[in-house]
């Protein structure tokens, strides 16, 4: 028990500290890289079926509005994350919107949802980071009402994702402490396993499981691939304790491994990642 709570711990630190302030700054850059994931995930949103949404993991909130804009007048969407910052970007971006979208600050995992209030839950890269992931969905199952849909996209492995970790390759000869990824641990490659997504969802009460790999393009402007790469992921949290000498070393060297990457203005690459759908029955 106390290795997951120092886990939730971690995460909640990590989400209210700097990298929460690096993604809210960042939010029209990832918005625009995943934005056809995000538009994959939200097709499954049917005003026809759904009535009350919830998006795990909300972040700054994109998949969350577009859920709603889906929805109008005839549903609501809530959308609930750990991070401070970025669910205070949320609510003001959904209050310019004029949307009445909800966002609760809290941990998916133990916040005390209305029971069977939901009749779909959805995440974009957000169900990774719980430090008992049975936990997490056995209470998103309470939530759920009868026949509720469950649908997540999640990553994949490392080793077929190599863009999401070509930072932290390039910089490990220079930063040899830089963290290691552990597999099954809270954070981004948590549910790479198909089996494991699929026993941690048998486990938690869900029915009616399927897992398919999908492959998805992304891709954003090159002006914006600095900021990605300075501020992102561990290496963007390790930059920030480095001397200038140092710093400028790492990312001279980080830069240049992202060449493959680079086409023109673009960058673009390959999101290997899993469609997860489930029911509650």
């Amino acid at each position: 028990m106390e290795s997951k709570r120092s886990s939730d711990n971690e995460q909640a630190a990590i989400w209210n500290g700097d990298a929460a302030q690096a993604w809210v700054e960042a939010q029209p850059l990832l918005d625009h890289m995943f934005q056809a994931i995000e538009t994959m995930l939200v097709a499954a949103v049917s005003a026809e079926r759904h009535q009350q949404v919830l998006d795990i993991g909300c972040g700054t909130g994109s998949t969350t509005l577009a859920a709603s804009r889906r929805l109008g007048a005839k549903g609501h969407c809530v959308g609930v994350d750990i991070s401070a910052p970025m669910i205070a970007a949320a609510r003001a971006r959904a209050e310019r919107e004029s949307l009445s979208t909800h966002f609760i600050c809290d941990d998916a995992q133990r916040h005390v949802f209305t029971p069977e209030s939901f009749d779909l839950i959805i995440s974009r890269f957000g169900v990774m980071f719980f430090d008992d992931a049975i936990a997490a969905f056995t209470n998103l199952r309470h939530a759920a009402r009868k026949n509720a849909e469950c649908r997540l996209i999640v990553w994949r492995s490392p080793e077929e994702n190599p863009f999401m970790t070509t930072a932290e390759r390039a910089a490990i000869t220079l930063l040899p402490h830089l963290p290691v990824r552990q597999p099954d641990a809270p954070g981004q490659f948590a549910f790479a396993k198909q089996s494991r997504v699929s026993s941690i969802l048998h486990a938690s009460g869900w029915s009616d499981i399927e897992i398919h790999p999908i492959d998805v393009l992304c891709t954003f402007p090159e002006s914006e691939l600095m900021r990605y790469l300075t501020r992102m992921g561990p290496l963007g949290r390790a930059l920030q304790e480095l001397d200038a000498q140092t710093r400028n070393k790492v990312v001279a060297t980080v830069r240049a491994a992202f060449d493959p990457y680079v086409h023109g203005d673009q960058v673009s690459y390959m999101a290997a990642c899993w469609n997860v759908s489930a029911r509650a029955r």
